[in-house]
């Protein structure tokens, strides 16, 4: 028995957030860029993992739980990379730093305000 063509069912996830209306009198609400306010230090707790699986046995520091803007994280990400004397990525929400660095941007972090809390090894 052959397969009929039948349309895929479409999961509204899939979609993308959007949202669909029949109303022509439907206007969506506006957003604007930058609307979003910057958090604190003091109320950010960031996890300091150290990490060398999967990574050809090279030891890195991994840095998550930063909250604010890509720019944001860009710079503080280049500022522990100075500190650490280090080099690095910051990108998707989080910070990686080369080698075992993880006292050194524990201090530089607390110095700066955030909460720090060490995550393995």
């Amino acid at each position: 028995m052959a397969k009929k063509n039948r349309p895929k069912k479409i999961n509204l996830e899939d979609l993308g957030g959007f949202v669909f209306s029949t109303n022509p009198e439907f206007e969506p609400s506006e957003f604007e860029d930058g609307d979003e306010r910057p958090v604190n230090p003091d109320e950010q707790l960031l996890e300091l993992y150290f990490e060398k699986k999967g990574r050809g046995g090279k030891q890195v520091v991994l840095i998550r739980g930063f909250e604010g803007s890509e720019e944001a994280l860009k710079k503080l990400g280049k500022s522990l990379k100075q500190h650490c004397g280090v080099g690095g990525s910051s990108k998707d929400g989080e910070i990686i730093l080369q080698g075992n660095v993880r006292d050194k941007a524990t201090d530089f972090l607390q110095k700066e305000g955030f909460k720090t809390k060490r995550i393995g090894g």
